[in-house]
């Protein structure tokens, strides 16, 4: 399974930053733009392996990820891009996976230095920036060009990103604005 090099800087200020990665060399690769995804159980119960089938705006794509740490390599994913985020909810239902929540967050996305950077912001928690490179060296590399030392990154997942704020995503059906 290929490997996630990816951390987050919780809470930050979306204008701000923006304007801090370009300030650093960075371009806006995308507007600012509406995710969906829909996230099933492989494992009832197990928060450590799921199926994501996400709409980006610009394309679909079905993923298995699976926590094996929270270390900036922590998440494995296998990832395929599919044509019909409708219909490849319509085959999992088929298959006999039900979707345990539906998902919105809005996301702006930079790259500086080759790395992928992205502005998330989800109801009910202040946004916060993912960086995400191919080893973890450069992870921490932009993070410190950005100012950010490495003891304020954190690559929690989702849900325990949530967590920090006390809510329970996984107790959560439908996620929208």
């Amino acid at each position: 399974m290929p490997i996630e090099h990816e951390a987050k800087v919780l809470d930050i200020d979306p204008e701000a930053i923006a304007t801090l990665i370009l300030s650093k060399g960075g371009r806006q690769v995308s507007e600012t733009r509406l995710m969906r995804r829909y996230v099933y159980d492989i494992t009832p119960g197990d928060q450590s392996k799921w199926i994501r089938l996400r709409d980006s705006g610009s394309e679909t794509t079905l993923c298995v990820k699976e926590i094996r740490s929270d270390a900036i390599d922590g998440t494995h994913e296998v990832e395929v891009a599919v044509d019909d985020f409708t219909g490849t909810n319509e085959l999992l239902g088929l298959l006999g996976f039900t979707a345990k929540s539906y998902q919105e967050n809005r996301r702006t996305s930079f790259l500086l230095d080759g790395v992928r950077l992205e502005i998330d912001e989800w109801p009910l928690i202040p946004p916060y920036l993912e960086i995400e490179a191919d080893d973890a060296d450069a992870v921490v590399r932009i993070a410190a060009l950005l100012g950010f030392a490495e003891d304020q990154l954190t690559s929690e997942n989702t849900i325990k990103v949530f967590g920090r704020y006390g809510i329970e995503l996984a107790a959560i059906e439908h996620l929208h604005f």
